[in-house]
């Protein structure tokens, strides 16, 4: 596991951005927003006894830790901030979403194939049958709060159905449908472009579902042939080759802090 040096909490331009770690929070938690491991790895490894706190070794994962005061290190070796990094990808259709898959199908990781993939993680997820923008990060704090409902950040999707869809449907979107027990609804939903055979529409979503188009459309008898997400808030997919990747500039990553609140 890789350890960078703390720089200025700046950004470069490059989809990384530095500092803003700190305050206190429990050592697991520690090791998780300094971008060592996960917190589930981390916990662990306190467990194991691996972990010390400015110099004493712990194994209380309750412990408290100031990022910004306490040393903290694994096998005695120092453990620093790592420089923030955020990707956008053009997540091809057939690709799941995770780093590792136990039925050894093609994941988004796929995709990455810089060594600072071992450090990001996805913000929330797009389904193997699914395309469009995919945010990673290894800044644990806003991934968290881009996924909060609370944060009413607008999803933007266009998608291709089966047959033509009148504007009743369209509403019963947006007022909502039962399905599998769930309210089920758009923000927003607008017709395209289409014609008999098949139609395209534009649905906003400010809530994360497990395959909430599909299975609201399903109910409304179409069926779904492409699903695309398009933006996340204003972050656009724009031109991105499909299965590429670019960095977040520095304006897009101040947008997304100030939409979630973050400093």
């Amino acid at each position: 596991m890789r350890q960078k040096r703390p720089t200025a909490g700046r950004g470069d331009g490059t989809g990384r951005m530095t500092g803003d770690v700190g305050k206190r929070v429990t050592v697991a938690r520690a090791l998780s927003k300094l971008g060592y491991c996960s917190r589930t790895q981390a916990e662990k490894l306190v467990l194991e006894g691996r972990v010390s706190i400015s110099g004493r070794k712990t194994t209380d994962l309750s412990q408290w830790v100031d990022i910004d005061k306490d040393s903290i290190a694994v096998d005695g070796t120092p453990v620093a901030a790592e420089d923030k990094i955020y990707l956008m990808l053009n997540k091809p259709r057939g690709l799941v979403t995770t780093r590792h898959d136990p039925e050894g199908r093609p994941t988004v990781f796929d995709c990455l194939d810089d060594a600072d993939a071992q450090h990001i993680a996805p913000v929330g997820r797009l389904d193997k049958a699914s395309e469009g923008l995919l945010l990673f990060t290894n800044d644990t704090v806003l991934a968290q709060r881009l996924l909060d409902p609370e944060t009413h950040l607008g999803k933007i999707y266009h998608v291709q159905i089966s047959g033509e869809i009148g504007d009743d449907k369209l509403h019963a979107m947006v007022d909502g449908v039962e399905e599998g027990g769930e309210h089920l609804r758009a923000a927003r939903a607008e017709h395209l472009r289409g014609g008999e055979k098949n139609s395209w529409i534009e649905v906003e979503l400010q809530e994360g579902r497990n395959r909430q188009i599909r299975r609201m459309l399903d109910v409304l008898g179409f069926e779904v042939l492409r699903l695309v997400r398009v933006s996340i808030g204003d972050i656009a997919l724009g031109a991105l080759a499909k299965g590429a990747t670019r960095p977040l500039t520095t304006d897009e990553v101040l947008y997304l802090r100030q939409r979630t609140g973050q400093k």
